[in-house]
This record gives structure tokens, sequence and C-alpha cells, in this order.
């Protein structure tokens, strides 16, 4: 049990980290003003250090709506864990009987356009002054899931996917290598992956 724990930690901690970045990468190149938006923010909490570091990621809150923007858009498990109902229950009219097997589409709520303006553009700003959070409290953007069964490493991802991001963006100018990166079409599978992996050139700023 504890060797299947630790496979599970590693399997689910790594693969969607890997990818939400990737994501995200992909989204800041395609969108060149907010790339932009997030290195300047990025420089100014740097001031000329060697590296962001954790306890900056508090006084960067681009960076934050970025990695929101890029969760809502790209919601890396798009139909969640599957839920069982406890008790028999009645939603919008529909019957839910004791022990049915629930799918929660996350990746539709997240391009919801009566919850979302331009759903299907990437725009981080909209998460600037604005109190939805991913840590299932708003129901409007749920990639870790909600309740009891959401994702226990929320926390640890989250810390992970804005650290490199920041110092990412801090320590290089990136450009991608061929068009055929930017693409934006999706894999099929329990995870949603960059179909055509992005080749990306580093640079180091100046």
């Amino acid at each position: 049990m504890i060797k299947a724990i630790i496979l599970d930690l590693f399997l689910a901690g790594t693969d969607t980290t890997f990818a939400s970045l990737e994501w995200a990468i992909c989204e800041l190149l395609r969108h060149p003003q907010a790339m932009k938006e997030l290195q300047q923010e990025a420089l100014k909490i740097g001031q000329g250090r060697s590296m962001i570091a954790e306890d900056d990621l508090e006084k960067m809150p681009y960076l934050k709506a970025v990695i929101k923007e890029t969760l809502r858009l790209h919601t890396l498990v798009p139909l969640l864990v599957p839920r069982e109902s406890t008790q028999d229950v009645k939603i919008l009219g529909y019957d839910i009987p004791s022990g049915t097997q629930v799918f929660i589409n996350a990746w539709a709520i997240a391009r919801d356009p009566s919850k979302w303006e331009a759903p299907e553009e990437f725009k981080p700003e909209r998460f600037l002054n604005n109190p939805i959070d991913y840590k299932g409290f708003h129901f409007e953007l749920i990639p870790f899931g909600a309740g009891r069964r959401r994702c226990p490493g929320i926390q640890f991802a989250m810390i992970i996917n804005e650290l490199v991001l920041a110092n990412l963006v801090y320590k290089f100018d990136l450009s991608v290598m061929g068009e055929e990166g930017l693409d934006t079409s999706e894999t099929n599978g329990i995870t949603i992956l960059k179909k055509c992996p992005i080749l990306v050139s580093a640079t180091p700023c100046s």
C-alpha cells in the first residue's frame, strides 16, 4: 500500500506539473504581450538576484494569473477523478441513485461561456483583482477537484509551477523553434498533454 501511494504521488505530481508548465510556456509564446508583462514583473521582483525565491511568489500577481488562466484553458485532468454518490439525490430534475459513478467535466466548466467572457481566449488579466481561485471553493474553476476528495497536492504543485515559470522568464528570453510547437492540439487520455511537443530556444537575459 505504501509503495502504491508513493507511486501515485510520483505519477500524479510529475505528469501534470510538466504538462501545465508546457501549456503555460506555449500560451506565453503565442501571446508576446503576456510574456512581456510576466518578464517585467519577474525582473522587478528579482532585482538582479541570481533567482526568484519562493517567498517572492506572493508579490507576483500576474504570474499567478498566468498559471490560473493556463489551468482554466488547459484543464489537465478534464474529467477529474471519478466520484460515487453516497445517497439518492435529485439535481436539475435528474434522479441520481446512491452508488452511481459520477464524472465531472471540469474542462467544459472552465470554458462555459455563461461563466467566462471569451472562454476560448488566453487572458490572464481576467484573474487580476478577481477572487476566483483553483482550491475548490469556486466551482467555475476546479482543475484540482473540490470537496474532501480534491487533489491533496495542490500547494506543492502550484509552488513548483510558479517557481519554475517565474525563474524561466526571469533568467531567459524564450522563443519557439518551429511553428508546429505553437499548435494547441491536445492528446486524448486521462491527462491532456500537448499533441505537438514544443521546442524552445532559451537565451540568457542580458
